[in-house]
């Protein structure tokens, strides 16, 4: 299907194989477009209305798990400090972790939907379903395969991915328990491909809020009934295994009511399942560098820095960054990735070119004020979530400088983001593949330099290259389009800038004032830190609308939509 990444300067398989020029959509109005929240989508107002209301329930949805995520944590935190034998667990959650970032669920997901979002424009719905069906058996037997062989092998992988200290053997034990979330995880991209080419994204980001909910019950239960912090530990890792079988399996009745259903039938000569796995190869080399960064900070952090401390600490601080992440640019990304690649199957030059500039904008508009409230008042945040029970004050100070760091690569990841799904839907995952081939040598040189100024110097690498590998992507693909929305991108995101630096002014002053006022109980840090973020959050807005920045728009939108409701 297609030719190859490097063929043809057309979009997707439509254009590339079926002779059509590329089109504009008639009647777009951009100033209208851009009322339409994360909208892009080329397909009329109401289709643009529906991509609105699934990216704001999406966000609800993600940001709801994020939170929950983060009480995971403060649970996990309360139970186990980030200093001793909760590094082994680091280490040990690693190893499974890179497996499903290269083989399971965004790796396939990532290969599937272009793949499956073009069948059903081409209303081959019954052949799409068996392609669906094919690779849904086809990972169950790969997946569970390599999953048992992993579990053989688990004391020589553990090996590579960091140093437990005198707790090797127990990061071995826990790695082999938690093995098993790759082939559900696997599973699971296939399902919620599925949903997502139907335009189903609520229910996908909520299965993410039952996998914390039930991870933290089973920590609530099980830590306090057993006698060892060994014991414990692996209560930890069993309750992540039953978490991840609940996720797989709470989306799979609405898999119902489609115009298909899974069967158990392998047709592994159709043309459509052989290019999922050639688009699989370059979207797995990728995923799998970018989480191979992971693992080269994790082999500085425990090797070069401090074993105790510095894993754990980068993780909690991550923990937080992820929370806008996953709210706003995952939210953005997922939404818009069938319609790029519908737009990619039919030729719409346009419109795509229209979809990934509102994309990146959005998540301008979104991360840019999250990131620097982030940086600005990152030891309150840390304080706050974290220290109480074995997260001593000692600790906190570490996991704020690592989470400051993120915080200046935030927006880029987020860009990241958005651009490798524009090149995905393009059916051309080698471009992204290479950039991370790229990035990783460069995070490994940086780390080189960066890990003497201590845990911090880490997550500066990891922000540095996110900034790198942003301005590569998006030079590509404006040599793959010809033309990208550059101008009016890089307008938009001077003056959400500007703008920021007022919530960072207005938000630092608020807490300062507050927290010398009212101490630090816990009441008084939940009162400071957030009457910063509503103040900071209210300048913000201000200078949005004073600056003109357009992207406010979709955020008005949606609340006169909500307010008709």
């Amino acid at each position: 299907m297609g030719r190859s990444p490097t063929q043809g300067r057309g979009l997707g398989h439509g254009a590339r194989c079926g002779g059509r020029a590329a089109r504009k959509t008639p009647g777009r109005d951009p100033e209208t477009a851009d009322a339409l929240p994360i909208l892009g989508h080329v397909d009329g107002r109401d289709a643009g209305r529906r991509l609105a209301w699934s990216t704001a329930i999406f966000s609800l949805a993600t940001g709801l798990s994020r939170i929950l995520g983060l009480v995971r944590e403060i649970v996990a935190a309360y139970y186990f400090g980030a200093r001793g034998r909760i590094n082994a667990f680091t280490v040990a959650f690693q190893v499974p972790n890179l497996v499903r970032a290269l083989l399971a669920d965004a790796a396939i997901s990532s290969a599937f939907v272009p793949v499956f979002s073009e069948l059903l424009e081409k209303g081959e719905r019954k052949r799409a379903w068996r392609v669906a069906s094919t690779l849904f058996w086809l990972i169950l037997l790969g997946l569970g395969g390599l999953t048992a062989l992993c579990i053989v092998l688990a004391p020589w992988l553990i090996t590579p991915f960091g140093d437990p200290g005198g707790d090797k053997q127990l990061a071995v034990g826990l790695a082999r328990v938690l093995f098993p979330i790759v082939v559900l995880l696997g599973l699971s991209g296939v399902v919620v491909g599925i949903l997502n080419s139907y335009e189903e994204f609520a229910i996908p980001a909520l299965t993410p809020v039952f996998w914390n909910v039930a991870i933290i019950v089973g920590l609530v239960l099980g830590v306090p009934r057993a006698h060892t912090i060994d014991a414990k530990l692996y209560v930890y890792a069993v309750a992540i295994v039953i978490a991840t079988l609940i996720q797989f399996l709470l989306p799979l009745p609405w898999l119902r009511g489609r115009d298909g259903r899974l069967q158990l039938v392998i047709d592994w000569r159709d043309p459509a399942v052989k290019q999922v796995f050639v688009l699989m190869l370059p979207v797995t080399l990728g995923l799998g560098l970018i989480n191979f960064n992971a693992v080269v900070d994790s082999v500085f952090a425990s090797r070069l820095i401090d074993p105790e401390l510095a894993p754990t600490a980068i993780d909690r601080a991550f923990r937080i960054y992820m929370l806008p992440q996953g709210m706003f640019s995952v939210a953005v990304a997922t939404v818009l990735f069938p319609s790029l690649s519908r737009l990619a199957t039919r030729g719409d030059l346009d419109g795509f070119r229209s979809t990934v500039g509102l994309g990146l904008r959005q998540i301008a508009f979104l991360l840019v004020p999250a990131s620097v409230f982030a940086a600005v008042l990152a030891e309150p945040i840390v304080r706050l979530i974290y220290q109480r029970g074995h997260f001593g004050p000692g600790q906190t100070p570490v996991v704020a400088g690592a989470l400051a760091a993120f915080s200046l690569g935030l927006t880029f990841n987020g860009a990241m983001l958005m651009l490798n799904r524009a090149f995905f839907s393009l059916q051309s995952p080698w471009l992204p593949t290479m950039i991370a081939l790229a990035n990783l040598a460069l995070n490994a040189a940086l780390d080189g330099a960066f890990y003497r100024l201590g845990t911090w110097g880490i997550p500066l690498s990891t922000s540095l290259v996110n900034i790198a590998g942003t301005a590569l992507l998006l030079l590509l693909l404006r040599r793959r389009l010809r033309r990208i929305e550059f101008a009016r991108t890089a307008d938009a995101t001077l003056r959400i800038v500007i703008a920021a630096a007022v919530l960072a002014g207005v938000s630092y002053g608020v807490w300062r004032g507050l927290d010398e006022a009212l101490g630090r109980a816990l009441w008084a840090q939940l009162v400071s830190v957030g009457a910063a973020l509503a103040t900071g959050t209210a300048a913000y807005l201000v200078s949005c609308r004073l600056l003109g920045v357009r992207e406010l728009n979709a955020l008005l939108a949606l609340r006169e939509r909500l307010r008709r409701r």
